[in-house]
Parts: structure tokens; C-alpha cells; sequence
């Protein structure tokens, strides 16, 4: 059974704005920083594998990263990893806006990557320990909606800065969020997890959590997320230039539509759950649908039709990844010891993150594939794959071909998390029990 969370009926102030103003640079930088490869393309080069790197090496070096700071934060205190986490990833702001070249941003991205890792588990761990009961539903429910403000404004917010000041900027001003964020550190107490005795030392991977199905089965839900809404987060503005010719800062504009609904539903979501109005696992089901209609609809996006056609199939994207924001991390930290909430984070957002990374790394390599195999020995093939305008029908084959099988992706990835969830839910938990003693009679 898990063990009960500390009870702090007023935790400081401090704690929550201080965690969301770090938080959300987090995913401004996944949104945003993809559709600025155009203008770094331009800039500093076009050869396809260090180019997408500015992308795939902050999430790679996110995700192998958030196992090593889960288990690091339980044993130097969250705050501690929190506060690391946010100077690393300044420094990499500063370091990538700087850069000469696409060898020293994809360094500095990495950079990133490691920094953002520690934020990211300091922040869930921190809100886990410091809150209870209700105040534990809300500061999640805030988590939730940070982050979706970060994804939705990222992709608005890098286009505007991109066709202002040039790609250069994006670094810069997540730079400048995180240096607030780190002034407000010295307010917040030293928050430390409750120790077990029993149990010794914490393994940097606990794979033993694994053995209890509603946590995996809550896992697999970003992972979903990470299939159906990331990918097309990153690279869309990319299929929109290569499909429609828009520029950066049109193409953000569009973007809303993909990420409104994510910035829009935790708080709807928190309120629906606290009030009894909807079952955590009604919400789980119904992004999970959203994703796999929504990635079917952007089918529709040719370039001899209107994007008219697929506002409504990126509202549902967003719809889908936004529902369970926060809900899906309170849950699963609720499920597993208060004395490994810390390596349970860092094991969520393994799945979280390292399904980001593996599947936007999966997608560029596969719209590469099928843009080169459309325009065989073209010269203008890795443009093409960038993003840059001039092929449309040949971006377009590759992109409806990828986006077909993110769509499969989804599906499957959705009934092994309904399954798990449902094997690992109070019920069955009573079922099997009931079934076990009567055995034993």
C-alpha cells in the first residue's frame, strides 16, 4: 500500500509560483524551438542529422536524464535538483543563443536537455511532498495548466520571436524565464522526502514500480500523448511550410488550434474530477480517442485544400494530450510509496520524455525516408525534409504517410493503457482479493 504524504495544511507561498515559473519553459522549449529549424537551417546549415539534433538531443538527454535525477532528487532533496536544474538549463539558453554553429547548439541543446530533466522531476516531486488532499488536487491541476500554457503559447511564442528577432531570440527569452525562476528559489524551504529505513538505498531505476499495473497503465498515457500530439507538435510548422508555404510566424498563429485545448482542459478537467462530475480513468479514455480521430484527421492537410479542413483534427489533438495533464502525474504518484515519489517521477516522465524523444527522433528519420524516396537523388530533398517550400506534393506523400502510422501508434498504445488501468483499479484490486482469500478457504 502506499505509504500517506506528508500533511501540510499550509505549505509556503513560495512553492508553487516559484515551480510553475521554471515549469514552464519546459515545454515552451519542445513546442517552440522546432519551428525556428528553418531560420537555423538558413543560418547555420542544412545537413539533416546535426540539424534535427537542435531537437532530438534536448529530448534524448531529457529523457535518459529524468531516471538519473529521480533517484538523485530523493537523496539531495528536490529543492536541491530543482534549483541545479534550473542554472543548467540557463546556461544552455545562453550557450544556444550564442552559437556559431549547429555543432555547438546541438551541445548546448544536450545541455539543456540534462537541466530540464531536473526541473522537470524537482517539480513534480516538490508539489507531491509539499501539498495533500485537495491543495495537492489543485497545485497539480496549476502543474497541469502551466504546462499547457507552455505548449501552447511555445509555438506562437518562437514564431513571433523568429520573424522579430530572428532564432536566436527563442533561447534567449527561456534564458530570461529561468533566470526569475532561479531568484525565487532561496524562498522556498528545503523540502525533503520521507525516508523509508527499511528499504535501503534507492535504486537510480526502480523497475519494481512497474509491477503495479495502474502505474504502468498511467505511464502509457503520455506515451500516447508523446505519439499523437508531440510528434505533430514539433514538426507540423514544418509540414505547414513545406505544404502551404507559411511562415514561421502564420504557422504559430495556426498552431493554437493544436494547443489551446491543451493550455484549456486541466483546470476543466480538475474541476470535473474534485466535484465527482467525471472518473479519472472517463478522462484517460477520452484522450486516448481524441489522439487516434484527431491524428486521422490530419490526413486532410494537402496542398490543394483548404486548412480550414483541419482546425477541428488539431483541436482534437490537443484535446486529447491536454485532458490528462496533471491528472495522470497526481495519479500515478498517488499510487506508489511517498518515499520513492521522487524515482516515481523520474520513471514517468522516463516514459513521458523518452517517448517524446524516440518517437519525434522516429518521425524526422522517417519523413527523411519517404521525402528522399519520393525525390530520388533531388538536391533539394533535405530542404525539403527541413521544412523549406518548393515540393509540396512530395512533403505531403511523406507527411500523410507518417502521420498514418502515428495513428496505428496510438491505437494500440491506447488499449494496453486501458487494459493496465483498469487491471490496477480499486475494483479489481477488491475482486482479486476477494477471489484470493476464497482460494485459500
Amino acid at each position: 500500500m502506499p505509504t500517506q504524504r506528508p500533511t501540510d495544511s499550509r505549505p509556503s507561498k513560495f512553492i508553487l509560483p516559484v515551480v510553475l515559473a521554471a515549469q514552464f519553459v519546459i515545454p515552451m522549449s519542445i513546442a517552440g524551438t522546432a519551428i525556428a529549424l528553418p531560420e537555423i537551417a538558413r543560418d547555420l546549415g542544412e545537413s539533416p542529422g546535426p540539424l534535427q539534433w537542435v531537437v532530438n538531443g534536448f529530448n534524448l538527454a531529457f529523457a535518459l536524464f529524468t531516471i538519473v535525477w529521480g533517484a538523485t532528487s530523493d537523496r539531495i532533496g528536490h529543492k536541491n535538483a530543482f534549483c541545479i536544474g534550473i542554472a543548467v538549463t540557463g546556461i544552455a539558453g545562453v550557450l544556444s543563443a550564442a552559437a556559431p554553429s549547429l555543432a555547438v547548439l546541438d551541445g548546448a541543446r544536450i545541455l539543456a536537455g540534462v537541466g530540464a530533466a531536473a526541473v522537470l522531476v524537482g517539480s513534480t516531486s516538490i508539489l507531491s511532498n509539499a501539498y495533500s488532499g485537495a491543495a495537492r488536487g489543485k497545485a497539480f491541476a496549476a502543474f497541469g495548466t502551466v504546462n499547457g500554457l507552455g505548449l501552447a503559447l511555445g509555438p506562437t511564442i518562437a514564431g513571433a520571436l523568429v520573424g522579430g528577432i530572428g532564432w536566436r531570440g527563442v533561447f534567449l527569452a527561456q534564458a530570461a524565464v529561468l533566470a526569475v525562476a532561479f531568484g525565487g528559489t532561496a524562498a522556498l524551504p528545503a523540502i525533503k522526502p520521507p525516508r523509508d529505513n527499511t528499504t535501503g538505498k534507492t535504486p537510480i531505476l526502480d523497475l519494481s514500480l512497474l509491477r503495479n499495473p495502474r502505474f504502468l497503465g498511467l505511464c502509457l498515457v503520455p506515451v500516447a500523448g508523446a505519439i499523437g500530439f508531440v510528434t505533430l507538435l514539433t514538426y507540423l510548422p514544418g509540414a505547414l511550410s513545406g505544404i502551404a508555404g507559411m511562415g514561421p510566424g502564420s504557422a504559430g498563429l495556426l498552431m493554437l488550434a493544436m494547443t489551446a485545448p491543451v493550455l484549456a482542459a486541466p483546470a476543466v478537467v480538475a474541476k470535473a474530477v474534485s466535484t465527482g462530475r467525471i472518473h479519472p480513468t472517463t478522462v484517460v479514455h477520452l484522450s486516448l480517442a481524441s489522439l487516434v480521430v484527431g491524428d486521422l484527421g490530419m490526413l486532410a492537410l494537402r496542398p490543394d485544400m483548404s486548412l480550414w479542413w483541419i482546425l477541428v483534427p488539431m483541436a482534437l489533438v490537443g484535446l486529447g494530450f491536454g485532458l490528462p495533464i496533471g491528472l495522470v502525474d497526481g495519479e500515478a504518484l498517488a499510487s506508489v510509496p511517498a518515499e520513492l515519489s521522487g524515482t516515481a517521477a523520474g520513471l514517468l516522465n522516463l516514459f513521458r520524455i523518452g517517448g517524446e524523444a524516440i518517437l519525434v527522433a522516429g518521425y524526422a528519420w522517417l519523413l527523411g525516408l519517404f521525402v528522399h524516396a519520393s525525390m530520388p537523388g533531388s538536391p533539394r530533398a533535405d530542404a525539403t525534409a527541413a521544412g523549406l517550400p518548393g515540393f509540396p506534393h512530395e512533403y505531403a506523400d511523406a507527411f500523410h504517410t507518417v502521420v498514418g502510422i502515428l495513428a496505428a501508434l496510438v491505437a494500440l498504445t491506447a488499449v494496453a493503457a486501458t487494459l493496465l488501468v483498469r487491471a490496477g483499479s480499486p475494483a479489481s484490486e477488491q475482486s482479486r482479493h476477494t477471489t484470493e482469500v476464497s482460494s485459500r478457504s
